[in-house]
């Protein structure tokens, strides 16, 4: 099989690389990327690279001849524009179906998110049928809505097409925290924070219960039903749910029950002073996400995580204090600038 992925360098998009050149169903394997893949992964066997932005490339040529794409590319910031995510996200998630229908791609999986689900509970779980229209406050959660409608009526003209859905929790690694400090924590924070004993306390807010899980076996997920002939949307995440007991005992910090408001408010003060870049509404969205059901990835997609919830998060822990990276530009430690210098003149929440 040919697999074409877009987004390929991204956190996600690495781990999926590696996992369908390990396959030897995957005899050819194309990345797409904005920014190219950097000299390291250029060299990589068993991959083919070329650049392409989802918004103004002719993604017809590339595409043609695919047996499947898997669609990762997202943007992330900047944050205080969301008509520029809005356009590479969503307009640009068009331009990716509107080319796999006209190159002919008889499968299609497309990167969803828990962030795409309506409020819902943390006490249980919830399966693939949980509404998913989002949380109207978040930039991200209405473009994965969006994005989400976008596949409804895709679906309905195309129904030929295999179309997959993956929605993950929180995706962490080693390799992904300098690129995850800058989109969601920014330039200012220490990475020796991350260090246990040096956080002395973890709020315990209301409805701080989240789904994690490691890039690799995230990428194991898209590679399954890139392969494979499952249809439908699947749910991804692995145990245990991560909570603030979780989060103390990884810091050796104890907990401090704090009330949301209060610290909703301190990062709307940080964010609009552009002292951060993850904004209030993210912090809204991540106290509202469903706790979900992974049992039909395990059941028809034949997946189960090789690493735990808390696995991943060590792992991202350690790449703060390290200071961990890939070589691709938005994996790159170095994509700041010297001491950060380069996401502080650019904006903090802006494309550094």
């Amino acid at each position: 099989m040919r697999v074409v992925v877009t987004g390929a360098t991204g956190n996600i998009g690495t781990s999926t690389v590696e996992a369908l050149t390990a396959d030897p169903r995957a005899t050819s394997v194309l990345g797409l990327s904005r920014r190219g893949p950097g000299a390291r992964a250029a060299r990589d066997e068993g991959i083919e690279w070329a650049e392409a932005d989802v918004t103004d490339t002719d993604l017809v040529p590339l595409l043609r001849g695919a047996d499947a794409v898997v669609h990762l590319a997202w943007l992330f910031q900047p944050t205080h524009r969301p008509a520029v995510t809005w356009d590479s996200n969503v307009v640009g998630t068009t331009r990716v179906l509107d080319a796999v229908a006209d190159a002919g791609v008889p499968a299609l999986v497309v990167a969803s998110s828990v962030g795409a689900y309506s409020p819902g509970p943390k006490d249980r779980a919830v399966d693939e049928s949980w509404p998913t229209h989002g949380w109207p406050g978040a930039a991200y959660s209405r473009e994965k809505a969006y994005v989400e409608r976008l596949l409804d009526a895709f679906e309905a003209r195309r129904p030929q097409t295999r179309v997959v859905r993956i929605r993950p929790g929180f995706v962490f690694e080693r390799q992904s925290a300098a690129q995850q400090r800058r989109l969601f924590a920014g330039p200012l924070l220490p990475g020796r924070l991350a260090r246990p004993g040096r956080v002395p306390v973890v709020p315990d807010l209301p409805g701080l219960r989240f789904q994690a899980l490691h890039s690799a076996d995230a990428g194991q997920a898209f590679t399954l039903a890139a392969l494979g002939d499952a249809r439908g949307a699947f749910n991804i995440a692995a145990e245990p749910v991560i909570d603030p007991d979780v989060l103390a005992g990884l810091l050796d910090a104890r907990t401090v029950r704090l009330p949301a408001r209060g610290v909703r408010a301190a990062l709307a003060a940080a964010w609009n002073l552009h002292l951060v870049p993850a904004s209030p509404g993210l912090f809204d969205l991540a106290l509202q996400v469903p706790i979900m059901d992974t049992a039909r990835a395990r059941a028809e997609l034949g997946w189960t995580p090789r690493h735990t919830a808390r696995d991943a998060m060590a792992a991202f822990l350690e790449g703060l204090r390290t200071g961990a990276g890939r070589d691709t530009p938005p994996l790159a430690p170095g994509t700041g600038g010297p001491a950060r210098a380069r996401e502080i003149a650019t904006g903090v929440g802006r494309k550094p």
